[in-house]
């Protein structure tokens, strides 16, 4: 078997100085499709309800409509659901992220993973 590259692509899109899509508001994003819900989103990618709020409070913030939406809790329970722009947002993300990723198969990935060790040396002690 292949050991995994040590380099790593990762994107992130910037909204002034926020993040406004990186690889774990992706996810996130997934996990809110595949839940219905932020806090079993964040409870099932292991962050409190707080952290996940926060992140898509900064998402919805940056774009220019919200990329989830919310329903507040009552008798028949909240939830929340991927907009029409949060569902494009993230295709095109998922898709730009794989496009990285294949564009770092080339001779300048080879050059700096020949350069690379496998791990750092200690520190110096002055």
């Amino acid at each position: 078997m292949t050991p995994p590259s040590p380099l790593k692509i990762i994107l992130r899109i910037y909204c002034g100085r926020e993040i406004a899509m990186g690889p774990g508001k992706a996810d996130l994003l997934d996990a809110i499709a595949r839940n219905g819900s932020i806090s079993a989103a964040g409870r099932s990618m292991g962050m409190s309800y707080r952290r996940a709020w926060l992140l898509v409070d900064t998402m919805n913030r940056c774009w220019k409509t919200p990329l989830v939406a919310t329903t507040p809790g009552s008798a028949q329970g909240g939830g929340a659901r991927l907009t029409a722009l949060g569902i494009e947002v993230l295709a095109h993300y998922r898709a730009l992220q794989a496009e990285l990723a294949g564009a770092s198969a080339g001779a300048e990935r080879n050059a700096l993973a020949e350069a690379l060790l496998a791990a750092p040396r200690p520190t110096r002690k002055t």
